[in-house]
């Protein structure tokens, strides 16, 4: 398609930009995206063990061990869990009058006593004077998915997923979102007992999350013996992107005003640079296990964790090498190996005969980047991403997590790559956000805009094309020092429709 130069903003759309506090460059920025979209970036290959993914050896456990220790005890730890996702599409495959549809629903019913909000959809029903029992055997899925879903009853299709019953205990069903905080106590805390949390939040539930956590808070710091510093945030109206019509003009509504949405999960990098934070765990609120296999999953954020600390200390004594002997080859050798052995990285072809002085600026301007250890699993059919290694504009390569709607598929070269994966990404992050003096990076500088990719939706029956900005743990961090490892399939518990939690790895 041929490209055309995107519309001029009128004085009335500068001024509504301008309330939202997008500068109005970033705006003609993306409008320019929709008009001449970057191409996709280009696979060269999987990532696999030893070319892109570390395995860690049992021999390398106890200093890991030690190195997370150090980290935890000086009180560098935090956990960030995006949870602002909705749980309508949990529940999408039970919904309309379709065969398929209709047999969901049924297998709902055989299942319904298995699922951790059983009792109180029973309770909910039994004040409607409808006995669960009889609708079970009547086979009257509709009455009890309406109870089950709708405002009159426990209202699940406009509850957050982080705060739906997901497990069942002798005490009673624990939500994700209190999940959470009992898996973190065990790589979380400092030794005066202190856990640090995160959670985005969408504004019109914050109340919600914050009133859970006020009859939460005392009775989980009692039982796990820590105190709880938790924080809230929403995403900024400031990265939201704009939309457009199928001929990329800016999509208006009736009063001629532009249409923005949200920017998807990549928004997110605002929050977490906002943060402050030194190293901070990233864990979806829905990839979460039952306490039984809580030790697994923490041992695991354990070694991640001293992984990237370790690493990290590596990185910050060969910045400091780097600047107080900088005539020294040695050391810029040094800081070669480490990049291309622990960072997923293949230097660009000029390197190989660059000068010294050349040499010396690449290392120490690959060195001083946020830092960050991904967790990856043996691919299981699972959707979303995996580690690749694309080559970069430079002319190098990189170890980056790519997500299927970021690839050209139509190309068969890039498809049987993409087929080829051994590895998939579960969102296990470890992520290290400061500089060797301290302070904090500022994150966006380390974004490959080009990542930004498209999407086709529709707003009152129209039509749009929307901007979804590059994914948090792709896109946003696709400059950041990289290493992935790989962990055991059990520490991997997703909860993308509602049957996932009668898979074997969530009934306790």
């Amino acid at each position: 398609m041929e490209s055309s130069s995107p519309p001029a903003l009128t004085p009335k759309d500068l001024e509504q930009i301008s309330r939202l506090g997008i500068p109005a460059e970033e705006v003609e920025r993306q409008l320019a995206f929709f008009s001449s979209p970057p191409p996709a970036p280009r696979l060269e290959r999987p990532c696999r063990l030893d070319d892109g993914i570390h395995r860690l050896v049992p021999a390398a456990h106890e200093p890991l061990e030690a190195a997370w220790t150090a980290a935890a005890e000086s009180g560098r730890l935090l956990k960030f869990v995006p949870a602002s996702g909705a749980a309508t599409r949990m529940f999408r495959d039970l919904q309309g009058q379709t065969s398929g549809a209709t047999a969901q629903r049924g297998h709902f019913l055989d299942e319904i006593a298995s699922f951790a909000f059983y009792p109180r959809l029973q309770e909910r029903l039994a004040q409607n004077g409808l006995d669960l029992s009889e609708l079970i055997r009547s086979g009257s899925a509709e009455t009890v998915l309406d109870t089950l879903l709708e405002p009159g009853g426990l209202g699940y299709l406009d509850t957050p997923k982080a705060l739906l019953d997901f497990h069942s205990y002798a005490g009673g069903a624990r939500t994700s979102f209190e999940e959470h905080f009992v898996e973190a106590t065990h790589y979380l805390a400092t030794p005066g007992g202190t856990c640090r949390f995160h959670f985005t939040v969408t504004p019109r539930h914050t109340d919600r999350f914050t009133s859970v956590l006020d009859r939460l808070r005392r009775p989980l710091e009692r039982s796990l013996g820590v105190v709880l510093e938790v924080g809230f945030s929403t995403q900024s109206d400031s990265t939201d992107t704009i939309a457009v019509d199928p001929e990329n003009a800016p999509f208006r509504l009736e009063d001629d005003s532009l249409l923005f949405r949200p920017g998807g999960h990549g928004a997110l990098l605002h929050n977490l640079g906002a943060l402050g934070a030194d190293i901070v765990f990233i864990k979806n609120i829905d990839n979460i296990s039952p306490e039984r296999r809580h030790q697994t999953v923490a041992a695991w954020k354990r070694l991640l964790a001293g992984y990237l600390v370790d690493l990290q200390g590596r990185a910050f004594e060969l910045l400091e090498l780097l600047e107080t002997s900088p005539e020294d080859p040695g050391v810029v050798d040094r800081a070669l190996e480490l990049i291309t052995t622990e960072f997923s990285l293949v230097p660009p072809p000029f390197l190989a005969a660059a000068d010294h002085q050349s040499r010396h600026s690449w290392a120490v301007d690959r060195l001083d980047r946020p830092m960050r250890v991904c967790g990856v699993v043996i691919q299981a059919g699972e959707p979303g991403g995996g580690p690749f290694w694309v080559r970069e504009t430079d002319g190098g390569l990189a170890g980056q997590i790519v997500e299927s709607a970021q690839v050209d598929r139509s190309d068969p070269d890039q498809e049987k790559i993409w087929a080829s994966s051994t590895h998939f990404n579960p969102t296990d992050l470890v992520c290290a956000l400061r500089d060797r003096h301290g302070q904090p990076f500022d994150l966006s500088r380390f974004v490959d805009p080009t990542t930004a990719f498209i999407s086709h939706k529709a707003y009152d029956g129209r039509p749009l094309k929307g901007l979804e900005r590059p994914g948090l743990w792709n896109g946003s961090m696709a400059g950041w020092n990289t290493a992935f490892v790989e962990v055991p399939a059990e520490t991997f518990t997703p909860v993308k429709t509602l049957f996932d939690l009668l898979r074997p790895e969530h009934p306790p």
